[in-house]
């Protein structure tokens, strides 16, 4: 009978009391016992650091894909319509129709069309896009994102005016100011007898705009929708119909109903399908990146392992002591599991804490870390955003505590059995 029966009277539950005052015990090492100390130590800190490093590196990628989705999306429209319905007045009824569909919320016709942008300072390539002054103003992303003017003059006058909308970077690079006069040529805007020939005009600079993505930023004019077509030799026509919904995530569920409204002559597609290889290698490189670092877990997790075969090593005299008053294997598994689960816990918990604040405070961390090295760790030209993103899914770091505490857990089961295997005579032998 152990000294848990003996003193209530029954059998000691699994977990009880003095089976965790022992694991804890055996958690504080004597001084003879320093280098299971130490391997726990170490099996600890691995387990603390893979679960942080997991933790980072997919928040990151969670804010890197938010950030471009929602850039991205906010820029693009989230359902685009195109065929013979963009033709003379029935584009409009089919915008005002798409419109009525439960969930969208704008509807613009666009053209979109190179063009080459003369500066004061350079010349260069541009994508220009014609939009109507009240499609332009309910684009959140650009419309609240003026960095120099306003959208007032755009719009204004015939045809749509002269006035128009440029990307910060653009017009930094060409050396232009809201007011100055950029020249813009259109390969095919002019119709004559001989085909279509480039078009050359004067416009102004009514605003710059900045979203935060260098590929819009230094590339993207807006233009009247008016003005485009006449400036391209689009007529009465449009290139597509921009749909934006509430969520776009329901975009591909929302394709059929918004054909419906289009109509027969209308061709649908979504986002999903326009970017498909895009956000298919970053849905691959996410998954793939979990699997490294998983792994990593995995390998941090082995070190308990070491220690606890050198702590049932120990205390085999213990063991053979616990069994001899009345312990049985269960007792004995369970006591060396706790030992072992507790540092693969603690490492864990350690690990969410040092992750989330990584997370949190990632910004003044890259400040901090620009600030001593002198350069820029993040560059808007290459990276396409101007900060690191952190976004934390906490279902997600969810499953990535349930791994490592699985795998801390699995770690201890092997050598928790064969401590309860010892054998009492054969320890107490030479004891």
């Amino acid at each position: 009978m152990s000294e848990a029966q003996a003193v209530t009277g029954r059998r000691a539950p699994p977990f009880g009391l003095w089976e965790r005052m022992l694991a804890i015990r055996y958690l504080r090492p004597k001084r003879s016992e320093g280098w299971v100390a130490l391997i726990a130590a170490i099996a600890y800190v691995g387990i603390a650091l893979a679960v942080a490093v997991l933790i980072i590196v997919m928040s990151v990628m969670n804010g890197f894909r938010t950030e471009l989705l929602g850039r991205i999306l906010g820029f693009q429209g989230h359902i685009f319509v195109s065929g013979g319905v963009l033709d003379g007045p029935e584009r409009d009824l089919a915008a005002k129709r798409i419109l009525k569909v439960p969930g969208v919320i704008q509807a613009a016709p666009i053209i979109e069309a190179q063009a080459i942008a003369i500066g004061p300072s350079q010349i260069t390539g541009a994508i220009v896009r014609g939009i109507s002054p009240a499609d332009l103003k309910g684009t959140p992303l650009v419309a609240d994102n003026v960095s120099a003017g306003d959208l007032k003059g755009y719009g204004v006058g015939e045809y749509g005016g002269d006035t128009v909308v440029v990307g910060q970077r653009l017009a930094e690079s060409l050396g232009l100011r809201v007011g100055d006069v950029i020249t813009l040529i259109s390969p095919s805007g002019g119709a004559t007898a001989f085909g279509g020939t480039p078009l050359q005009k004067a416009y102004t600079v009514g605003a710059t705009f900045s979203v935060g993505m260098s590929q819009y930023d230094q590339a993207y004019i807006y233009m009247p929708l008016a003005q485009a077509q006449l400036f391209f030799g689009r007529e009465d026509t449009a290139d597509a119909i921009e749909v934006r919904v509430k969520d776009p995530d329901r975009a591909p569920a929302m394709r059929a109903a918004i054909a419906k409204a289009a109509g027969p002559a209308a061709l649908v597609t979504d986002w999903t399908q326009r970017d498909a290889s895009f956000w298919g290698a970053l849905k691959v490189e996410r998954n793939v990146m979990r699997l490294i670092l998983m792994l990593l877990v995995v390998i941090a997790a082995l070190n308990v392992i070491s220690g606890l075969v050198m702590l049932v090593k120990n205390k085999g005299r213990d063991i053979a002591i616990l069994r001899t008053i009345g312990a049985g294997q269960g007792a004995i598994m369970r006591i060396f599991f706790m030992a072992g689960a507790s540092v693969g816990a603690l490492g864990t918990l350690t690990g969410l804490i040092l992750g989330a604040l990584f997370c949190i405070y990632i910004s003044p961390i890259q400040d901090l870390v620009e600030w001593v090295t002198g350069q820029a760790v993040f560059s808007s030209d290459v990276y396409y955003l101007s900060h690191i993103p952190a976004k934390i899914d906490w279902v997600e770091v969810a499953g990535i505590l349930a791994w490592s505490l699985g795998m801390s857990f699995a770690a201890t089961l092997l050598p928790a059995w064969q401590a309860s295997r010892v054998d009492p005579v054969e320890a107490l032998r030479y004891e």
